[in-house]
Protein backbone atom coordinates (compact mmCIF):
# COMPACT_ATOMS: atom_id res chain seq x y z
CA UNK A 1 0.00 0.00 0.00
CA UNK A 2 1.20 3.31 -0.66
CA UNK A 3 1.76 6.03 1.92
CA UNK A 4 3.31 9.37 1.82
CA UNK A 5 4.26 11.94 4.92
CA UNK A 6 6.31 15.05 5.24
CA UNK A 7 10.16 14.94 4.49
CA UNK A 8 11.19 18.29 4.66
CA UNK A 9 10.40 21.97 3.73
CA UNK A 10 12.02 23.95 0.92
CA UNK A 11 12.87 27.79 1.38
CA UNK A 12 14.70 28.89 -1.88
CA UNK A 13 16.90 31.80 -2.05
CA UNK A 14 18.72 34.36 -4.01
CA UNK A 15 22.01 33.22 -2.02
CA UNK A 16 22.83 30.79 0.80
CA UNK A 17 23.72 33.93 3.13
CA UNK A 18 20.17 35.47 2.30
CA UNK A 19 18.15 32.74 3.26
CA UNK A 20 20.18 31.71 6.00
CA UNK A 21 19.75 34.99 7.68
CA UNK A 22 15.89 35.16 6.63
CA UNK A 23 15.80 31.89 8.70
CA UNK A 24 17.57 32.25 11.54
CA UNK A 25 15.37 36.26 12.00
CA UNK A 26 12.05 33.81 11.70
CA UNK A 27 13.11 31.10 13.82
CA UNK A 28 15.93 32.37 16.10
CA UNK A 29 17.95 28.89 15.59
CA UNK A 30 21.11 28.44 13.69
CA UNK A 31 21.42 25.95 10.61
CA UNK A 32 23.72 23.55 9.89
CA UNK A 33 25.94 23.31 6.80
CA UNK A 34 24.52 20.77 4.52
CA UNK A 35 26.38 20.22 1.31
CA UNK A 36 26.22 20.52 -2.70
CA UNK A 37 23.74 19.29 -5.42
CA UNK A 38 26.59 18.89 -8.48
CA UNK A 39 23.51 17.67 -10.89
CA UNK A 40 21.14 20.64 -10.33
CA UNK A 41 24.53 23.76 -9.60
CA UNK A 42 22.73 24.30 -6.05
CA UNK A 43 23.84 24.05 -2.49
CA UNK A 44 22.33 24.41 0.70
CA UNK A 45 21.94 24.63 4.46
CA UNK A 46 19.54 22.17 6.59
CA UNK A 47 17.86 22.41 9.97
CA UNK A 48 16.32 19.37 12.14
CA UNK A 49 12.29 19.83 13.11
CA UNK A 50 11.76 16.42 13.81
CA UNK A 51 13.09 12.73 13.36
CA UNK A 52 12.52 12.70 9.97
CA UNK A 53 11.74 16.19 9.52
CA UNK A 54 13.70 19.46 7.97
CA UNK A 55 14.02 22.03 6.52
CA UNK A 56 16.61 23.37 3.80
CA UNK A 57 17.60 26.69 2.42
CA UNK A 58 18.58 26.26 -0.65
CA UNK A 59 19.89 28.50 -3.93
CA UNK A 60 22.18 28.57 -7.14
CA UNK A 61 25.89 27.70 -5.84
CA UNK A 62 27.88 30.33 -7.77
CA UNK A 63 31.39 28.27 -7.88
CA UNK A 64 28.84 25.05 -9.81
CA UNK A 65 28.93 24.75 -12.88
CA UNK A 66 25.74 25.35 -14.49
CA UNK A 67 23.78 22.35 -14.83
CA UNK A 68 21.92 21.39 -18.73
CA UNK A 69 18.70 21.55 -17.60
CA UNK A 70 16.59 23.74 -15.57
CA UNK A 71 17.61 23.99 -12.08
CA UNK A 72 14.88 22.81 -9.39
CA UNK A 73 12.57 24.06 -7.45
CA UNK A 74 12.08 27.15 -10.16
CA UNK A 75 15.69 28.15 -9.01
CA UNK A 76 16.07 29.83 -12.41
CA UNK A 77 12.98 31.07 -12.79
CA UNK A 78 13.61 35.26 -13.68
CA UNK A 79 12.75 37.47 -10.85
CA UNK A 80 14.47 40.55 -10.40
CA UNK A 81 12.45 40.86 -6.62
CA UNK A 82 13.54 37.27 -5.58
CA UNK A 83 13.67 37.00 -1.73
CA UNK A 84 13.62 33.87 0.42
CA UNK A 85 10.59 32.10 0.79
CA UNK A 86 8.86 28.90 1.86
CA UNK A 87 8.63 27.89 -2.17
CA UNK A 88 7.07 24.16 -1.50
CA UNK A 89 7.53 20.77 0.27
CA UNK A 90 8.87 17.78 -0.21
CA UNK A 91 6.81 14.29 0.96
CA UNK A 92 8.70 11.09 1.69
CA UNK A 93 6.68 8.03 -0.45
CA UNK A 94 7.38 4.20 0.31
CA UNK A 95 6.92 4.13 -3.52
CA UNK A 96 7.69 6.47 -5.86
CA UNK A 97 6.83 5.25 -9.00
CA UNK A 98 3.69 4.09 -8.21
CA UNK A 99 2.78 8.08 -6.73
CA UNK A 100 3.98 9.24 -9.83
CA UNK A 101 1.68 7.01 -11.30
CA UNK A 102 -1.42 7.96 -9.65
CA UNK A 103 -1.00 11.46 -9.26
CA UNK A 104 -3.66 13.31 -11.53
CA UNK A 105 -1.15 16.13 -12.38
CA UNK A 106 2.57 15.63 -14.09
CA UNK A 107 4.70 16.03 -10.78
CA UNK A 108 7.57 15.74 -12.65
CA UNK A 109 9.92 12.89 -14.02
CA UNK A 110 11.67 10.35 -11.26
CA UNK A 111 15.36 11.76 -11.14
CA UNK A 112 18.54 10.14 -9.10
CA UNK A 113 19.83 12.53 -6.54
CA UNK A 114 23.26 12.77 -3.91
CA UNK A 115 25.06 14.53 -1.85
CA UNK A 116 27.84 13.18 -0.25
CA UNK A 117 27.02 9.57 1.24
CA UNK A 118 23.42 10.53 0.45
CA UNK A 119 21.35 8.79 -2.28
CA UNK A 120 17.79 9.55 -3.11
CA UNK A 121 15.14 9.85 -6.41
CA UNK A 122 12.91 12.66 -6.25
CA UNK A 123 10.42 14.33 -9.04
CA UNK A 124 11.92 17.03 -10.85
CA UNK A 125 9.84 18.51 -14.03
CA UNK A 126 11.43 19.77 -16.85
CA UNK A 127 11.20 22.79 -16.70
CA UNK A 128 12.23 23.05 -13.31
CA UNK A 129 9.10 24.52 -12.35
CA UNK A 130 7.16 23.92 -8.91
CA UNK A 131 3.39 21.69 -9.21
CA UNK A 132 0.85 23.82 -8.89
CA UNK A 133 2.67 26.87 -7.93
CA UNK A 134 4.42 24.47 -4.69
CA UNK A 135 1.68 23.59 -2.86
CA UNK A 136 1.30 20.27 -4.71
CA UNK A 137 4.92 18.95 -3.22
CA UNK A 138 7.53 17.23 -4.68
CA UNK A 139 8.33 13.42 -3.95
CA UNK A 140 10.76 12.08 -2.68
CA UNK A 141 12.21 8.20 -2.02
CA UNK A 142 15.29 7.82 0.40
CA UNK A 143 17.84 4.81 -0.84
CA UNK A 144 19.43 4.32 2.60
CA UNK A 145 19.70 6.70 5.65
CA UNK A 146 17.44 9.69 6.21
CA UNK A 147 19.51 13.36 6.66
CA UNK A 148 17.62 14.65 9.80
CA UNK A 149 19.10 11.61 11.68
CA UNK A 150 22.78 13.12 11.57
CA UNK A 151 21.10 16.82 12.51
CA UNK A 152 21.87 18.40 15.31
CA UNK A 153 18.47 19.37 17.42
CA UNK A 154 18.31 23.07 18.03
CA UNK A 155 14.86 22.24 19.55
CA UNK A 156 12.42 23.56 16.26
CA UNK A 157 9.39 20.65 15.41
CA UNK A 158 6.87 21.52 12.83
CA UNK A 159 3.80 21.44 14.21
CA UNK A 160 1.85 21.89 10.99
CA UNK A 161 1.99 23.43 7.19
CA UNK A 162 -0.94 25.17 5.61
CA UNK A 163 -0.97 25.79 2.12
CA UNK A 164 -3.50 28.21 -0.03
CA UNK A 165 -4.25 27.73 -3.53
CA UNK A 166 -7.33 28.80 -6.04
CA UNK A 167 -7.74 24.97 -6.85
CA UNK A 168 -7.57 23.87 -3.06
CA UNK A 169 -10.11 21.02 -3.97
CA UNK A 170 -7.39 19.81 -6.93
CA UNK A 171 -4.44 19.57 -4.32
CA UNK A 172 -6.34 17.66 -2.22
CA UNK A 173 -7.00 15.41 -5.12
CA UNK A 174 -3.44 14.81 -5.51
CA UNK A 175 -2.49 13.85 -1.70
CA UNK A 176 -5.20 11.60 -1.68
CA UNK A 177 -4.03 9.58 -4.42
CA UNK A 178 -0.57 9.57 -3.91
CA UNK A 179 -1.68 7.82 0.33
CA UNK A 180 -0.76 11.23 1.72
CA UNK A 181 -0.55 11.46 5.69
CA UNK A 182 0.20 14.14 7.92
CA UNK A 183 -0.74 17.81 9.43
CA UNK A 184 -1.17 19.65 6.14
CA UNK A 185 -4.43 21.90 5.03
CA UNK A 186 -5.31 23.70 1.98
CA UNK A 187 -7.24 26.65 2.17
CA UNK A 188 -9.10 27.87 -1.67
CA UNK A 189 -8.21 31.60 -2.95
CA UNK A 190 -10.11 33.61 -4.87
CA UNK A 191 -9.61 32.28 -9.12
CA UNK A 192 -6.22 34.25 -10.22
CA UNK A 193 -4.55 34.89 -6.70
CA UNK A 194 -1.26 33.57 -5.76
CA UNK A 195 -0.42 30.51 -4.38
CA UNK A 196 1.66 30.39 -0.97
CA UNK A 197 2.76 28.05 1.96
CA UNK A 198 2.65 28.59 5.83
CA UNK A 199 4.75 26.50 8.40
CA UNK A 200 4.02 26.23 11.90
CA UNK A 201 7.18 25.61 13.93
CA UNK A 202 7.80 25.67 17.43
CA UNK A 203 11.14 26.71 18.47
CA UNK A 204 13.01 27.45 22.08
CA UNK A 205 11.08 30.65 22.32
CA UNK A 206 8.25 29.66 21.40
CA UNK A 207 5.99 29.07 18.08
CA UNK A 208 6.72 30.97 14.88
CA UNK A 209 6.24 30.55 11.40
CA UNK A 210 7.47 30.64 8.18
CA UNK A 211 6.07 31.42 4.93
CA UNK A 212 5.71 31.99 1.00
CA UNK A 213 3.08 34.75 1.05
Amino acid sequence: MIHSQIDHLAVTAPSLEAGVDYVRRALGVPLQVGGEHPRMGTHNYVLKLGEKVYLEVISINPAASAPDRPRWFDLDAPDPFRVPRLATWIVRTNDIQEAVSRSPIVSGHIEPMSRGDLNWKITIPKDGSLPLGGVVPTLIQWQDVHPAEALQDFGCRLLRLEGFHPEAERVNEVLATIGFQGEFSVTPLAPGARPYLVAQIQTPTGERKIGSS
